[in-house]
Parts: structure tokens; C-alpha cells; sequence
């Protein structure tokens, strides 16, 4: 970026701050509009974004349109949104769902909110950040297996795309300004709004039963050292007792989960903690979609652990080391009235995250 450019947006970034309309000369290019992500009150402070750019109205506009765009498929039959579907707060119902090659996926596709607080993407951790992300599911044979070079010919046969590219990147169409943009809308994707969130933060609309309040003390104490704070999830990667035999390499090591990447014995099983938001809409659970029902997900924590070097102690709370989370029937029904209350309804129904092509 050119240092005529940055000072244009820091010059607007400046009026928007002054609450001031820029004055435009007729013959001035026109001028990104810098956004900055609303950090909801009882959330810690985001993830820094990628050095270098700025996130902006028309750059998180654009990333939208790009979600939703079954050009980023190489049949143009699948878009971003196919196995991100906003209902379902951003995941696709099933445990594994098919992509390009008509044949199911090694992996359940994970939700999509709160990226911005992220740290690591896919369930290895496998990309550092949502830019790297993108181009894994863009070009992989059995997901949207689309070629780059071709996707950016695509786009550019589109005017309007030409233009908000030169206009949010200064240049032309390349694979790495659409994976920017696409960086930026996933990064509003914020669901901070749930009947929880009231009660936190004490809004209206915040009411919580008995019932509720006590499956947020269990969920705090039980769970809460992998599913932590408000985010409901500490971003790291555990052995959370699924399987005891990781000896199976086939796929690139994909079914021994953070050793993969690493290829440190003790990530040996260990895959990223998702979030607790939003968990009734984004059945099936895992990140092999194993369990339909939360019922199933509870059952599995209190008398399905399977014990393995790497698992960990968060999951054997018994007497003495026991596998499991001890959890009564009592208990099991609290937890899940309290998961309900993380549902956000405004987020999976908000427009701004909908297609722009209906």
C-alpha cells in the first residue's frame, strides 16, 4: 500500500472519529470507510487482525458477496455458505458433509462466530490465522476444489468485483485479496446477544430460571477450564477421551488431530476446543459430527472416556482419576437448559450476515 493511499484512509478513519462528513473533490478517488469491530462488553479484547490493512465497510461488504459466490468452486455449484449456513450459525447440520468430489468430508464443518477472538482456525489449528485459512477449502480436490489463478479470471470477467477491489486494495483481483476479504466479513461475524449476554451484562430481555443459573455453575465448574469465559472456549486443543488409538496416519494424519501439525507426541488426539455458543442449532457435535444430541455429548463426558496418554485431566474427575465427569440426571437436564440460553437468535437471523443475492 502506498503511502498516498495510507494517508487518504487515515484521513477518513479521522473524520469518522470527528464525526464529520469528508468533503470529496470531483476528480479524488473514492475512499474505503474504516470499520472497527464493536468489542461486546463482556468480551476480553480481539485477536489482532493482519498488519498492513485496515478492516473497512467495503471490505467486509465485499468478503460477503465472496462468501456467497459459488465462483470460489471450481463446478461454481458450492459457495463458502453451503457448508456455513447462517440458521444453523454458520454450520451445516450433518456430520460430514460433501463437497467437489461427492464423497464425505474427513472432518464436521465447524461454526463461524466470534473469529475476530481467535487464535488458530480449522480443528488442528493447521492455519495461524482466517487469511491462511481460506485457501485450504478453496483449492482442496474434495471440498471446492477451485484453482486460483482461475477464480481470479472469474471475478474479474464481474465490473463490480474489479471495482471494489481496486478500490479496497488498490490494485487488481489476486488470491490473496480474496482471502483478505473474506478475513474481514468473518470477522463480524459476532454473536454476543444471547439471553446470557443480558443476564451478564444485565439488559433487558436478560431473565435466567433457577434451572439455568444452576447449569451455569456446572457448566463453570465442569467444564469451564476448555470451555472458558464468555467466549466459552479457550482456543487451545485437547484429548477430550473420544478415542484411545491414534495410530491410524492415513489423510496426512488427519485422524490424530494438533499432532499433525506439530508433530509433538503430546498433541497426539488433541483438537480445538469449539465454542459453547449457539450449541443447540449446530448439532451434530465433534469434529467428526459423532454425536446427534447433546444428551449424547453428556453421556459420553460422564461414562464414555477412553483413557490415553494424552488425554486430558479436565475429563477424569472421578474419585481418584476415574474417566469421566461424574454427572447426575438432575445435573445433565441443568446444563442443557443453560446451553440454550447461548443461543443468539438476532445473530442467525441478522441481514448483514445473510447473501446479498437473494
Amino acid at each position: 500500500m502506498s503511502v498516498q493511499s495510507v494517508s487518504r484512509i487515515l484521513a477518513v478513519a479521522f473524520c469518522l472519529v470527528s464525526a464529520c462528513t469528508p468533503q470529496q473533490e470531483p476528480d479524488q478517488e473514492p475512499q474505503v470507510r474504516i470499520l472497527e469491530l464493536q468489542v461486546p462488553a463482556n468480551f476480553p479484547e480481539p485477536e489482532k487482525v493482519m498488519a498492513g490493512y485496515p478492516l473497512s465497510e467495503e471490505g467486509v461488504e465485499l468478503g460477503r458477496k465472496l462468501f456467497y459466490d459459488t465462483r470460489l468452486s471450481g463446478s461454481n455449484t458450492i459457495s463458502c455458505a453451503s457448508c456455513h449456513q447462517q440458521q444453523l450459525a454458520f454450520t451445516d447440520g450433518v456430520a460430514l458433509n460433501k463437497g467437489a468430489a461427492g464423497t464425505p468430508l474427513l472432518r464436521h464443518s465447524p461454526g463461524l462466530a466470534n473469529l475476530a477472538w481467535m487464535n488458530g482456525t480449522f480443528w488442528d489449528g493447521g492455519a495461524k490465522n482466517l487469511e491462511s485459512q481460506a485457501f485450504g477449502p478453496i483449492t482442496a480436490p474434495d471440498e471446492m476444489n477451485q484453482n486460483l489463478q482461475e477464480l481470479v479470471s472469474e471475478l474479474t470477467a464481474v465490473p463490480d468485483y474489479v471495482a471494489s477491489f481496486r478500490l479496497i486494495f488498490q490494485d487488481e483481483i489476486k488470491p490473496a485479496y480474496i482471502a483478505r476479504a473474506l478475513a474481514q466479513f468473518q470477522r463480524t461475524l459476532i454473536s454476543a446477544n444471547s439471553r446470557y449476554d443480558k443476564y451478564v451484562r444485565q439488559e433487558p430481555g436478560g431473565k435466567m430460571s433457577e434451572l439455568e443459573l444452576k447449569g451455569l455453575t456446572l457448566v463453570q465448574q465442569k467444564c469451564g477450564s476448555c470451555h472458558a469465559g464468555d467466549l466459552f472456549t479457550d482456543n487451545g486443543y485437547h484429548n477430550n477421551g473420544l478415542d484411545s488409538d491414534f495410530s491410524n496416519h492415513s489423510y496426512e494424519g488427519i485422524f490424530q488431530g494438533r499432532y499433525r501439525i506439530t508433530h509433538h507426541p503430546a498433541d497426539v488426539g488433541k483438537f480445538k476446543t469449539p465454542t459453547l455458543r449457539n450449541v443447540l442449532v449446530t448439532a451434530p457435535y465433534m469434529h467428526d459430527g459423532r454425536f446427534a444430541t447433546l444428551e449424547e455429548v453428556l453421556r459420553h463426558y460422564s461414562q464414555g472416556i477412553r483413557a490415553s496418554p494424552t488425554v486430558a485431566a479436565a475429563v477424569m474427575q472421578g474419585a481418584e482419576g476415574v474417566a469421566g465427569i461424574p454427572l447426575s440426571v438432575e445435573e445433565k437436564q441443568a446444563i442443557i437448559a443453560f446451553l440454550e440460553t447461548l443461543t443468539d437468535y438476532e445473530f442467525i437471523q441478522n441481514e448483514k450476515f445473510s447473501s446479498p443475492f437473494n
